[in-house]
């Protein structure tokens, strides 16, 4: 039988894992994505596991709001990433940041 606490220390081993790779890798554009979808998942873990231990659809249907946006985002995120990669030739965080017209 799974317990609260069970998913809650999954949610937040995958938070510190997520936050921990944003810190620790600074130069890879699409591994701060990951990351950050990675922070997603672990508050869409806490919401279905307090929905499902409280007997409440209203965290479920909030974590369908959070998907679409995640989605959303991963789409947005790589078009912008393939444009830029496209007139600089690189991903890095480093080579990025000059805003020159």
């Amino acid at each position: 039988m799974i317990v609260l606490s069970d998913v809650l220390i999954l949610a937040a081993i995958v938070f510190c894992i997520s936050v921990a790779g944003i810190f620790i890798n600074r130069k890879n554009v699409i591994i701060l994505l990951m990351c950050i979808e990675l922070m997603l998942l672990a508050v869409n873990m806490n919401f279905i596991a307090f929905s499902y231990f409280l007997q409440d659809i209203n965290g479920q249907v909030f974590v369908f709001f959070i998907l679409t946006v995640a989605a959303a985002e991963s789409a947005i995120g790589l078009a912008i990433l393939v444009v830029l990669f496209r007139n600089r030739q690189t991903i890095n965080v480093e080579d990025l940041n000059s805003m020159k017209g």
